[in-house]
């Protein structure tokens, strides 16, 4: 059997690298003699959580441009340009089949390079709203694996498959563990349950609209919390927690076993990124998306309301979360009728099997 050589550039977030990772198992465990190689941004998450996963990673000196001090830009060219040396002189010792950007700042001068040396690219497409980046890199792709009907306002209708964003495989597992989910965080089973995330950082605003909110879950007898805050976060969380001595909150700065949290929620409170939103489609997780304003052209937003137009989520601004998320998130765990209503219309945009079906069009494209 032929051993492939693969190339995944991209991360940033995990809601980039996961997938990547995702697709790189999958890889792993169809052909288990293939090559992988990762490249990603020095200073981005990739370069902890690739190796961690036992995959080689080269890193760029790339970054993204500064729109706020456009002087700093000059810097920024100067990396780009290194990266694009480094990543021309990686592709042509490490020779892939094929290059497959899943966005992030590695991903540009890594494609951009691979289509100069006639390597094949593929690029993954996780947001609603397509960036500038991926919209040069598709001139030369041989596909376009998507997450989103529509996709044709950005890239050509020919290219596109619709295969939604690789999860992790344990969180389906989790659905059936809801008791040992309730155990595991030590929470009533008789409340409902209300998950609050906002990445390993943390999302500022959805954290100070829990801390704005605590009085009204102080009172409560029928609603608990898991609260994710985020390292950035944590001290100050638990600071306000300290004067509402038994207040049915389980904080922490990380949780480990997300499988669990998500199998023990109600309700989901989250940002809008693509990863998080697949991932609730999958698990038919009614939530409140409160979309981050500091993300490339309002990406998150567009995310939400690719779900809310089809009544499968509820979108809060950043602007009004403080006043509102608490008192909607109250009010609609209590509603039989519209939690079941959201779970079932997110359900319905769920894509399944993505990792293998990305990795079908990866094989379809080198052995063409």
């Amino acid at each position: 059997m032929r051993t492939y050589r693969i190339m995944i550039s991209g991360g940033g977030t995990g809601g980039h690298i996961f997938p990547a990772i995702s697709i790189a198992n999958t890889l792993r465990k169809r052909f288990p003699s293939c090559e992988i190689l990762f490249v990603g941004a020095e200073d981005r998450m990739e370069m902890e959580k690739v190796p961690a996963a036992g995959y080689p990673i080269v890193g760029l000196p790339v970054s993204g441009f500064d729109r706020s001090n456009k002087l700093n830009n000059i810097k920024v060219i100067g990396k780009l340009l290194k990266s694009l040396r480094l990543a021309s002189k990686t592709i042509r010792e490490f020779k892939p089949d094929i290059a497959i950007g899943v966005g992030g700042y590695a991903s540009g001068p890594t494609l951009w390079m691979a289509g100069r040396q006639g390597i094949p690219t593929l690029i993954q497409e996780q947001n609603s709203y397509a960036g500038v980046t991926n919209k040069l890199l598709a001139r030369s792709a041989r596909k376009i694996c998507v997450a989103y009907e529509g996709m044709e306002r950005f890239f050509p209708y020919e290219k596109l498959i619709v295969t939604g964003n690789p999860v992790r495989s344990d969180l389906e597992e989790a659905l059936t563990k809801k008791e040992e989910a309730v155990r595991f965080f030590g929470l009533d089973p008789n409340r409902k349950t209300i998950l609050v995330v906002g990445g390993s950082l943390g999302a500022r605003t959805i954290n100070q609209s829990i801390i704005a909110g605590l009085d009204a879950l102080y009172t409560l007898e029928d609603v608990q919390v898991i609260w994710q805050t985020g390292k950035n976060y944590h001290e100050e969380s638990l600071k306000h927690l300290k004067a509402y001595h038994g207040i049915p909150v389980w904080c922490s700065d990380f949780i480990t076993r997300m499988d669990y949290a998500y199998a023990a929620a109600d309700l989901v409170i989250s940002r809008a990124g693509a990863g998080s939103i697949s991932e609730l489609c999958l698990l038919r997780k009614p939530v409140i998306l409160v979309p981050s304003p500091n993300v490339a052209e309002d990406h998150q937003t567009k995310n939400a309301l690719a779900l809310v137009v089809k009544n499968a989520a509820i979108m809060i601004p950043d602007a009004e979360a403080r006043e509102r998320l608490i008192p909607t998130a109250l009010e609609v765990v209590r509603d039989e009728k519209q939690l079941a209503m959201l779970g079932k219309n997110i359900e319905l945009l769920a894509q399944h099997r993505s990792a293998e079906r990305i990795v079908d069009e990866i094989v379809n494209i080198i052995d063409k």
